[in-house]
């Protein structure tokens, strides 16, 4: 199995960051999958599928490139680079370090993605150009017009995560955030399930960086930087696969009661706000309604205040489905 050995000050000093690029390798792997995890994918894919095939179709070498670069078990290192933790920086600036990558680095990187020899028509110097140019359409064509969105549910993520921390240590967050992934103890981190060499981490920094499409990967720039790139829990399609109930949306309004569903589990107003589409102001207004009407309740956690259902909101919201 693969594991990272990892000190008590690295893990200590760890940190979650967002990363446009991220966000945007990972949707274009759902694009080249072509398949959806969620409703929220299925439609996404559906406005966005046509136009990237037509895309690719159209550039035989980028898409070539996008399938050695992705790779059957690995991406290829130039891809993915492993974020500087600076700060939250444009996808202008990330993509820059895929494009000045040294086209016999990419080459090199491209065999090692594709566990063979590299075929005939990527011989050439132009690579890492290509695969900027490629990321770049996904970006402006599929991430940025959601962008807002998507960083919402992101930033809800860390914040349900940053709770569990504050409540049971690192082992809650770590334990499942990628298929494989799990704190195994003695400060080690399994990564996966692969028969790989364990890797000492001592002195590192460490990032988590999440992404709302249902992929993730790990990247390092050995000995400073290491990431974990997870899917996040709150997915673009949650609202989606919690409808509201018509009659409960009649007895509290459409809003009011969309919150009141999503609170099967607690959530911070972060989470609320990234889930439901609506404004900060407009979601603490249902929750104060809510509170008053001793439907939910709020508790502290470390920095956070998270939402969840009283027995009566449980029992309204279960009579209206069983309605």
């Amino acid at each position: 199995m693969g594991w990272w050995q990892i000190s008590a000050d690295t893990l200590a000093n760890s940190r979650f960051v967002v990363s446009a690029l991220a966000e945007t390798v990972a949707s274009l792997k759902t694009l080249e999958r072509g398949t959806a995890a969620h409703p929220g994918e299925r439609a996404w894919l559906g406005l966005h599928l046509p136009a990237y095939r037509e895309r690719q179709a159209d550039d035989p070498v980028g898409a070539l490139l996008v399938r050695a670069a992705l790779g059957r078990h690995w991406n290829a290192d130039y891809l993915t680079p492993t974020p500087t933790g600076d700060g939250d920086q444009p996808f202008e600036d990330e993509v820059r370090r895929v494009r000045e990558t040294p086209a016999d680095a990419a080459r090199a990187d491209l065999t090692v993605s594709l566990n063979g020899p590299l075929p005939a028509r990527l011989h050439r110097s132009d690579l890492p150009e290509r695969t900027a140019e490629v990321l770049t359409w996904v970006w402006t064509r599929t991430v940025l017009p959601t962008w807002p969105r998507r960083r919402r549910v992101i930033e809800a993520d860390v914040v349900a995560r940053t709770a569990r921390l504050g409540r049971a240590g690192w082992a809650a967050p770590l334990d499942g955030m990628r298929p494989g992934m799990r704190w195994l103890g003695g400060s080690r981190l399994q990564i996966n399930t692969k028969n790989n060499p364990p890797r000492e981490l001592s002195g590192a920094r460490l990032m988590f960086v999440p992404v709302t499409p249902v992929t993730g990967w790990v990247s390092w720039d050995a000995p400073h930087r290491y990431a974990v790139v997870y899917p996040c829990s709150g997915a673009l399609a949650e609202a989606d696969r919690t409808p509201v109930p018509e009659s409960l949306g009649a007895l509290l309004g459409p809003a009011r009661a969309g919150v009141l569903v999503l609170l099967d589990t607690p959530k911070s107003t972060t989470q609320l706000v990234a889930l439901t589409g609506q404004g900060l102001g407009s979601v603490g207004r249902h929750l104060k309604v809510l509170l008053d009407a001793r439907l939910i309740r709020r508790r502290r956690a470390g920095r956070s205040v998270l939402y969840f259902r009283t027995d009566a909101g449980e029992v309204l919201v279960n009579a209206q489905h069983d309605a």
